[in-house]
Order: structure tokens, then sequence, then C-alpha cells
């Protein structure tokens, strides 16, 4: 990805346009770009079984993405992860990783990060790793085989397990998640709370989300955690923290295992007041808010001029709309998605 094609005069318009502040006083530090809507699992909390995905002339080029990413790092963005759908399946990603890595070298990126299904970090790990890459999240809902592919309905645990250990070998701090799913993976919470801390990793659960039809109930699958915790703190002592890494999770201190366990609450207690996040999809349209339809087509600026003035006009008037939080709801009268969009395509 040659340098000349990327560095394109935008660090004027940036430096005019001033940090990113919505009309909330939040500061947008934080952005999420989904390279790819494609992945290799289709777990059903995320995906239909059989789904339709974008044609791939409507997704933009590693080297839009690059320049898209930049844009919004010379704005203050100090995290960016890269997301999916499985981002590793996205062809040359790693050309984009390597490209992006320049932002941190210069101090303006803290960090270059990913959410991944860990089936094809086995041979990624140590390129990412030398892209600047630090810390990594692997989604991983059960440690049981056949649950496993139950609920990614193709996916292989050895092959992931076989990943998070490359990338530890490689360096990386690995952060696994996973979503917290009623009557699935509810009782194996706390054996794979002392798994993951057992192997030095943090581990994070996430409330199901109303996001595109999947082909379940979504009321069925729902799990508050503030059970969860409740059902965990029979047996462990935990206490909060102060911990952060800049997104949604709050920490608590598991004393008994002596590591984090975060939980991230969309549904029981949001964690709108402090939103410093904003995402990106794999064909530029920027999501103010992953639980709202609200979005702006960033595409057509970045295409339409070689400077970045028209794209951080457009950048600035999204920015003005992030409304104060999402209004999701799961219950038995609502049986339609809060959001029609499916995860993978927001980007996770």
């Amino acid at each position: 990805m040659p340098r000349d094609l990327i560095d394109r005069p935008s660090v004027a318009a940036a430096a005019e346009a001033g940090p990113l502040v919505d009309t909330f006083g939040r500061a947008v530090t934080y952005l999420r770009v989904s390279v790819t809507d494609r992945c290799d699992f289709r777990c059903v909390y995320c995906m239909a079984e059989h789904m339709t995905f974008l044609p791939k002339q409507d997704l933009l080029s590693l080297e839009e993405l690059d320049r898209l990413c930049s844009a919004f790092v010379l704005r203050g963005v100090r995290k960016l992860r890269l997301t999916g759908g499985e981002p590793l399946v996205r062809r040359d990603v790693m050309t984009l990783f390597r490209s992006l890595s320049r932002h941190m070298e210069t101090g303006q990126l803290e960090e270059l990060t990913l959410t991944t299904n860990g089936s094809q970090l086995a041979r990624h790990a140590a390129d990412l790793a030398a892209c600047g890459v630090k810390r990594i999240n692997v989604s991983i809902d059960t440690l049981d085989v056949a649950k496993f592919r139950a609920i990614t309905r193709w996916g292989e645990l050895s092959k992931v397990l076989e990943g998070v250990k490359a990338a530890s070998a490689a360096g990386l701090k690995v952060k696994i998640n996973a979503v917290a799913l009623k009557d699935v993976n509810e009782h194996e919470i706390a054996s794979m709370m002392e798994w993951a801390h057992g192997e030095g990793h943090d581990l994070s659960l996430i409330e199901v989300m109303p996001l595109g039809e999947v082909g379940e109930e979504r009321v069925d699958q729902y799990l508050p955690l503030s059970d969860v915790r409740a059902r965990l703190e029979e047996r462990f002592t935990l206490t909060d923290i102060d911990y952060r890494t800049g997104g949604p999770a709050r920490y608590v201190e598991v004393k008994e295992t002596g590591g984090r366990l975060g939980f991230i609450t969309p549904m029981t207690h949001n964690f709108c007041e402090g939103c410093n996040r904003v995402r990106v999809t794999c064909t530029g349209t920027l999501y103010m808010c992953l639980g709202q339809e609200d979005a702006a087509d960033l595409r057509a600026p970045l295409r339409a001029s070689k400077d970045d003035a028209l794209l951080q006009r457009a950048i600035d008037d999204a920015i003005f709309r992030k409304p104060k939080g999402h209004d999701f709801v799961i219950d038995r009268r609502t049986r339609q998605p809060a959001v029609s969009r499916h995860m993978s395509t927001t980007g996770g």
C-alpha cells in the first residue's frame, strides 16, 4: 500500500475542524471499523445461518479504509479497532494493519487492535504483533466442543484455542469475550472464568443485543448479567475496580483467581452516558450509535475529492447527530429486532 496514496493533504482540513466532540460534550476517541461483513462462523446471536453478504464492489478498498481511519486519527481518535464479520478473512488485511501502524509510530494513535473469532489467528498472530498490536479480543462462548459447534454453527473450537495460544506466544495480550446465553452457557461461566484467568486472560461477558434477524428468539437467548454476577458472588469475591480498556466493560477483580472479569451490559445498565465510540462499516457507513439506525455515508465524500475537506465535513455533521443513548428492548411483545442490521454489518 504505497504511502503517497495514503498520506493525502488532509492534515490542514483536520486541524481546522478540531477534535470530535458531540452535542453532549462527549469526546469521540475510539473508532471501530468493520473491514468485511463476511465471517467463517454463523453465531446464533449474530447471524442467520444463510446470510446474504454484500457484493465485493460495495466494500471500501483497503486504501480507502486506511484513508478513512487516518482522517479520524487526525481528529483525535486514539484507539482504533478493526472488526468484521471476521476481519482476518479479508484478503490482504495485514497490509492495512501494517499501514495503520504508522500512526502508532508517530504517537497519534495509542492503540491498534482487533476483535476476532480466532479461527485465522494462528497464522496471523506474529504479523499482528509485528504491526504494533499489543492486545486483542477473541470471542469464545463455551469450552464445550459440541456446544461451540452449535453456537457458531460452523466453528471448530480446537482451531480457536490454537489461535489463542499462538497470540500469547507472539506476546499479544488476549481478552476473551463471551456472550451470556440463557440455558446454553450460563452454567459454565464460572468454569470459563477460571480457565481464562488460569491462562492469564481477562474475560468479558456480554449481554445479547437485539440486532438483526437471526432465526432465534432473542428473549429466549437473553441472560441478564446482573443475575450472572449474583450467581458468581455465591462462590467468588468480586471487587469493583477502575480498570478500563476504552470500551464499555466495567471490571471486577476476582479474589480467588486473581484475574479481571468485565461486564458489558447494554440491556440491564447501558453505558451511553460516557460513550466515546462510533462505528464505520466496510461500505463507509458511519453509525454514531450501535443501537440506533441513523447513519452517515462517508464513502461518497471520500471518493468525491482527493483531499479530506468534504469527508471531514461529513464526519462533523454525523457527530453532531450522535444520540444520547440507545433504545434496546428485549421482551415477549417485541418480536422484531430493535435494529434491523446484523452485528456483522455494523462491526463488533
